[in-house]
């Protein structure tokens, strides 16, 4: 009886440490998982119109890039797409397990369609754009140490728009700011009176806009037409328009819609960037301007 009760002493002044060590390991894990500020993200699923994929972080970029920006573009600006793109995912995949290839997140194509889109031009355009992609490896725009949301876009009316007025969401980064490298884009459509009238549900005697009220951006923050108001966005989406900086005019028979840039004008614009490119800037400095207040940091 005294043999088995030192036993018993002896197992138990073993278990005891144990058990302590355990509890501070699982505190310790507890503590780390807790004070990490984004999960590690190597694999991709993506939710394709007829599959899903998974494949590897950096191979997925080469997709996004080779689908978002064109590859003609300078090197400076695929790799400032390339960081962009990879902060988007890294900051997607802190609330979500898959990620679309359409424009609600970003668009992505693999090789077969790469070859399809390039055709003899595919080894230059696929070694180009893979540069882009290995030589930002890991790198990702940064506030106050977080991946941001870094939102893009194909090209200003002259000025970028604010997350608060298209996202109804405020940050530090995505404000209004001058882009004066995007080009000359006026685009000029056609639509007949009915349809025009259709589309917005509004009776179609007589057209009359007024009420026009535009933000710091030149953009249509909201306007009236025939006594019913609509935001920018909502008429931008009705009638498929490039962007929200638009004039309207009426003519006898037709309602001619003139815009100015292309997309929601959030972010980075992809035309600005290639000819901030072209006048000199390396990527980093293509991102600290579009994205203000941040950094350059690493996964």
């Amino acid at each position: 009886m005294i043999l088995l009760n030192k036993k018993l002493l002896i197992t138990i002044s073993i278990l005891i440490p144990i058990l302590i060590i355990s509890f501070f390991i699982k505190e310790t894990n507890f503590i780390m998982q807790k004070n990490n500020q984004q999960p590690v993200v190597n694999q991709i699923t993506v939710n394709r119109k007829d599959k899903k994929i998974t494949l590897d972080l950096e191979e997925y970029l080469v997709g996004v890039v080779a689908a978002e920006m064109p590859a003609l573009f300078e090197i400076e600006a695929l790799k400032a797409q390339a960081v962009a793109s990879r902060t988007y995912v890294i900051n997607h995949f802190s609330t979500n397990t898959s990620i679309t290839d359409t424009t609600d997140d970003q668009a992505y194509i693999d090789e077969l369609e790469m070859k399809e889109k390039w055709k003899d031009k595919y080894d230059e355009y696929y070694n180009k754009i893979k540069k882009a992609v290995k030589s930002t490896e890991d790198e990702i725009i940064t506030f106050k140490d977080k991946p941001i949301k870094a939102y893009y876009y194909s090209m200003s009316n002259g000025y970028t728009e604010s997350s608060l007025n298209v996202f109804n969401e405020y940050t530090d980064y995505l404000n209004i700011i001058e882009s004066p490298w995007d080009e000359n884009n006026e685009k000029t459509i056609t639509i007949s009176k009915e349809d025009f009238c259709k589309k917005l549900k509004i009776e179609c005697s007589n057209i009359v806009i007024s009420n026009i009220k535009k933000d710091e951006s030149n953009r249509i923050e909201y306007l009236n037409i025939n006594n019913k108001q609509f935001t920018g966005i909502e008429i931008r989406k009705l009638l498929s328009l490039r962007s929200t900086a638009f004039e309207i005019k009426i003519d006898k028979e037709n309602v001619l819609i003139t815009t100015k840039g292309y997309g929601h004008g959030v972010g980075m614009s992809q035309y600005g960037a290639n000819n901030m490119a072209k006048e000199g800037y390396d990527y980093k400095e293509i991102l600290n301007y579009y994205y203000q207040n941040t950094k350059i940091g690493k996964i």
